[in-house]
């Protein structure tokens, strides 16, 4: 039975609506992002682990979220135009979203739920909180946002 993880419905950055499932992955790196933060170039990270490991399963998520000091205010297509400009970003990227409060987004809920901050904490503290889904999403690990994109090789080659 697949898990319900995979089912939650997201919308990318133009406009399609698709499941984690839909990605032929067997690992998913999930990351709130943000165009005008001081994490901003871990896009060139994460476009790296994305091309490194692509072709071996890895599927790097982006989800620009506005809800940290307003650093998201566009809208898709400014973000998106950013990204491939400023950092050649090619992995997917979805439609903003809010990862805290009563409007975050089921997936966000879901991670933050099962995997909790540092001291259990639920609430996502910055852009660039980073959640690698592994075997089916029985295995989902929390990386903070000061955790630069290129030491989850690790982890990646190990779920890989």
């Amino acid at each position: 039975m697949r898990d319900p993880l995979f089912d939650i419905p997201c919308l990318t950055i133009d406009g399609q609506e698709k499941t984690l499932a839909e990605f032929d992955a067997r690992v998913l790196l999930v990351v709130n992002t943000a165009s005008q933060c001081g994490f901003t170039p871990q896009y060139k990270g994460l476009e790296a682990l994305w091309k490194r490991y692509g072709s071996q399963g890895l599927v790097v998520l982006g989800f620009p979220c506005d809800q940290f000091g307003g650093q998201e205010p566009g809208d898709e297509q400014q973000v998106a135009a950013f990204c491939e400009r400023n950092y050649g970003v090619s992995f997917p990227l979805f439609a903003k979203v809010q990862v805290n409060g009563g409007d975050a987004h089921p997936l966000f809920v879901q991670l933050k739920k099962r995997a909790p901050g540092v001291l259990g904490s639920k609430a996502i503290k910055w852009n660039f909180t980073k959640f690698l889904i592994a075997d089916e999403g029985r295995s989902i690990e929390r990386f903070a946002s000061r955790t630069a994109p290129e030491t989850l090789a690790k982890s990646i080659e190990a779920h890989l």
